[in-house]
């Protein structure tokens, strides 16, 4: 365990509880036992992989820019979270690829390395944002996915972004080590 410049202590090392891809711009992704992830890529097979950027709205207004958005990855705990709050997530229901447990994702500084199974790393590049094709899933959903921190600050809380450093292939139940990078931590901001 260490803490973050907030002192909010980080788990190190958390598991892969669920897993998700898709070849089409579909919203949500559906449900697999397994994803390989190609290095300096991102998920084979997803529609999201490349070394440039694969959101629609992001290649409408530069095609060129690098892909910061190859994995995304959200905690289960924020699906509990939700369901709390009267909205029934499954893994893979809001786009992520990968779906942690025991691990504080958000919390996470840019630049964190996560070994995934036993050859995968993925380099943590910033926020996903939340978008309004939640509102699909459930009406209200968007909202209940941001929030403001104590100084009035917007909290995103869909998930984490990353890039392939080293491929491999993902299984449920696999192992997440992280590897904080060197101090002073830069918070993670949108990508």
């Amino acid at each position: 365990m260490k803490t973050d410049s907030n002192n909010t202590t980080l788990a190190l090392i958390g598991k892969v509880k669920g897993l998700s891809k898709s070849e089409t711009h579909t919203f949500q992704k559906f449900s697999s036992k397994s994803i390989t992830l190609l290095k300096g890529l991102g998920v084979q097979g997803d529609a999201h992989m490349g070394t440039t950027v694969k959101h629609r709205s992001r290649v409408a207004h530069d095609p060129s820019q690098p892909n910061l958005r190859q994995v995304h990855l959200i905690h289960t705990e924020l699906h509990e979270e939700l369901k709390a709050k009267g909205f029934e997530v499954a893994a893979g229901d809001m786009g992520e690829n990968i779906t942690t447990e025991g691990l504080v994702l958000l919390d996470l500084p840019k630049g964190s390395i996560l070994s995934i199974g036993t050859t995968a790393k993925v380099e943590v590049t910033g926020l996903r944002n939340p978008c309004k094709q939640l509102e699909t899933i459930k009406k209200g959903l968007m909202k209940a996915l941001l929030g403001k921190d104590s100084n009035g600050e917007l909290i995103r809380k869909a998930g984490i972004m990353g890039i392939v450093l080293e491929g491999g292939v993902v299984q449920i139940g696999d192992e997440i080590q992280i590897e904080l990078p060197e101090e002073p931590y830069i918070k993670l901001k949108k990508v």
